[in-house]
């Protein structure tokens, strides 16, 4: 079984799948996972779906590049990171990372910095659509920025 893998996908995913997957390990001692979902604003835009875009192949190496840096930080003994794209309705799963680790403080730390990079760094690009039809790109925000630069400095 490979224990570090990257997906990038249209189709929805299993996170229990994922979880058992990766527990079956006896040396795991913590698993932390993470899924993200498109939500309801509740704003006056009406946002009814985002659309994904990414450049296939880059976008694989850039999040294993991600997965990478997290396994040099922490001693982790696997991760999962399955991220969906193209058209996702209000309440889909966009992204799921998954950390096993022996202690449960490298887990939930590498899951941290895992989707603090992928919010700001891995190469997507999001568009809200509108109940009316419109759309306007997202930029990342400044908070996401600020969350993945404290990483910087920062040794496991």
């Amino acid at each position: 079984m490979e224990r570090f893998t990257v997906a990038v996908q249209t189709a929805p995913f299993d996170a229990g799948a994922e979880l058992a997957r990766l527990s079956a390990d006896p040396a795991v001692g913590a698993l932390v996972s993470f899924t993200g979902q498109v939500r309801d604003y509740g704003d006056s835009d009406g946002v009814v779906a985002l659309e994904l875009e990414h450049y296939p192949g880059m976008t694989e190496k850039a999040l294993a590049a991600i997965v990478d840096d997290a396994r040099a930080r922490w001693p982790l003994s696997a991760a999962t990171v399955i991220h969906r794209v193209g058209r996702l309705a209000l309440g889909d799963a966009i992204v799921l990372v998954v950390v096993a680790a022996g202690h449960r403080r490298d887990a939930f730390a590498a899951a941290e910095y895992l989707m603090d990079y992928l919010k700001t760094r891995a190469p997507f690009w999001k568009k809200e659509i509108g109940h009316d039809g419109s759309a306007r790109w997202v930029e990342a925000k400044a908070s996401d920025e600020a969350a993945a630069d404290r990483w910087a400095g920062e040794e496991a």
